[in-house]
């Protein structure tokens, strides 16, 4: 297989409002990235992820666009971004934005438009359909609790949104969508930008009729992913967008899809498929789900390893030689990894996460590093709601304790606490300082506590840091090619504290072995007879015997 340039990057994820602040307002910006991208070229990754920095009223950090041509005035101006996307390329870093195209703000200029009548040129550019018997057209509940319909008094029709009221659904059945959504792509990648990460896609195209959902017994609302995600066409308009777009450009493509198969991603992310480069998907980061469905997600149980290794190993086998994969721990809509799948306590944190890196980047895809996720930062394990920042956290809580009465306000913040997506947002630590050296106002979120023993410059300082730990898994990627394109091997799927893979690849085997418990046990896979051990995160190897969350990578020539 010929390597594409994707295939061997590792991305690093820059969500900018918590990243650097420049100007001492207490918000990530632009010119703050400038200033640390040395930091992320220090840390090996080949490409940045950025978070929509668009011009939007922010009801949805971010994901709510008001302007697809405009910087958000708070993270700088299109001459700022212009100076850091070359200040990245000269640096030899590659530069992948946002793509937020299944809806757009209620304050984007389309649906002002819109709203106003069913006659005006934009009255088909999103979802409207009258009342049904008085009411919403449909059963269908919405990603952050509650319908996804809401009236609109001057049409007399309800408008669609998946997720906030203020994310109205574009009408992707209409081409004009289509060819304005060509024309923002064009802008930005003219700009010289390098691709894509595309929000949602998989939620684009709706089924006909828009039908009911299916509803668990005492809910409100029909599950309408069940229905909506990788509609009927959707390989059609990727088609499109590939033919009409990104043939024309040597770019890279990940695909948001929530609902995504493992067979039904080949369709997407075939070699040979002209779509998309990969996807993400959800299956993972998706388990330890309320064994109540009404509650979906919101959940404090941790994830069983066997099931962890099953969602993995399902990926890696069926996209093998057909797709491509990408692999992610964590990102701005996950708790922090080494909280979630690992051990965030004093003791384990550091060697737990050089575990889940180890497990992470030895696998077959193109590796994400959120951001903090290098330093091994953990959750904040909030204890009251007036920390939380987050609209699905709110709107789940107020949903689940305050309006349905389904959960008690003590159980619905234990599960905020190790699941929301909050965690994954406050400030990056830079230093031990005041603010961890984020900003010098007041920062826009506040801070987890543990800045001061978790953070870049203490790291960075230290040989056997996090962050020098994930510099060496990189660089062992970009070095080797049986890393990057071997073939999968899942050993003993039924062992319920060790995750041991085999890679293979032109005559050469790797050997990875992650003990994901604090208990020591011992793992006999012949690793005694190998060429070479290329990593491990303790000092010395004791053969056969795995400390707590010891991994241990070996090359059999």
């Amino acid at each position: 297989m010929e390597k594409k340039w994707w295939q061997n990057a590792v991305v690093y994820q820059v969500y900018p409002r918590s990243f650097q602040d420049s100007d001492g307002d207490g918000v990530g910006d632009l010119a703050g990235l400038t200033e640390r991208l040395p930091y992320i070229k220090k840390l090996g990754a080949d490409v940045i992820w950025l978070n929509p920095i668009y011009k939007s009223p922010d009801h949805d950090n971010g994901y709510d666009i008001s302007d697809y041509r405009s910087v958000q005035p708070v993270y700088g101006n299109m001459a700022q971004f212009e100076t850091m996307l070359a200040t990245a390329h000269k640096l030899g870093l590659k530069l992948l934005m946002d793509l937020v195209v299944n809806h757009t703000s209620d304050q984007h200029d389309w649906f002002q438009k819109s709203r106003q009548s069913k006659d005006n040129p934009y009255s088909d550019y999103y979802i409207w359909r009258d009342p049904v018997d008085g009411h919403e057209p449909n059963n269908w509940g919405s990603y952050f609790n509650g319908s996804t319909w809401t009236f609109e008094p001057k049409r007399n029709q309800y408008y669609l949104h998946l997720f906030a009221p203020s994310q109205p659904d574009l009408n992707w059945e209409n081409p004009k969508v289509h060819d304005e959504v060509w024309d923002l792509m064009r802008f930005w990648l003219d700009k010289g930008v390098d691709g894509f990460r595309m929000d949602v896609i998989s939620l684009i195209s709706k089924p006909a009729g828009l039908p009911d959902a299916p509803k668990a017994p005492g809910a409100v609302y029909g599950d309408v992913e069940a229905v909506v995600a990788n509609g009927p066409k959707l390989n059609d308009y990727l088609h499109e967008m590939h033919d009409k777009v990104l043939s024309h450009y040597d770019v890279m493509t990940v695909g948001e899809m929530p609902g995504a198969t493992a067979e039904g991603a080949i369709t997407y992310t075939g070699l040979d498929a002209n779509e998309l480069n990969m996807i993400f998907q959800s299956a993972h980061v998706g388990l330890s789900a309320n064994p109540d469905k009404r509650l979906g997600k919101w959940n404090d149980a941790p994830v069983k390893l066997t099931e962890l290794k099953k969602a993995l190993s399902d990926w890696q086998y069926a996209l093998d030689g057909k797709g491509w994969n990408s692999l992610f721990w964590d990102n701005h809509d996950q708790p922090r990894a080494v909280s979630r799948f690992g051990n965030d306590s004093d003791q384990y944190r550091d060697v737990s996460a050089k575990m889940l890196a180890t497990t992470l980047h030895m696998l077959q895809g193109t590796p994400y590093v959120y951001e903090g996720e290098e330093l091994g930062m953990t959750n904040v394990h909030y204890t009251s709601l007036d920390q939380y920042e987050d609209l699905e956290s709110l709107n789940a809580y107020d949903e689940n304790v305050t309006k349905e009465k389904i959960v008690d306000k003590a159980t619905m913040l234990k599960y905020l606490s190790h699941i929301s997506r909050d965690n994954a947002r406050t400030p990056m630590h830079w230093d031990d300082s005041k603010n961890a050296g984020f900003t010098t106002g007041t920062p826009w979120f506040a801070l987890n506590p543990n800045y001061t023993t978790i953070n870049a410059k203490e790291e960075l300082d230290r040989d056997d840091s996090v962050f020098n730990y994930y510099r060496q898994l990189i660089a062992l990627r970009h070095s080797h090619d049986l890393i990057v394109l071997g073939d999968y091997e899942e050993l003993d799927p039924a062992d319920d504290q060790v995750f041991a893979y085999r890679r293979h690849y032109n005559g050469q085997t790797l050997l990875v072995i992650n003990n994901f418990t604090d208990q020591t046990v011992t793992r006999d896979y012949d690793q005694g007879n190998a060429s070479e051990k290329l990593i491990g995160n303790y000092a010395d190897d004791q053969g056969t015997t795995f400390r707590p969350y010891e991994s241990k990578v070996y090359l059999f020539k």
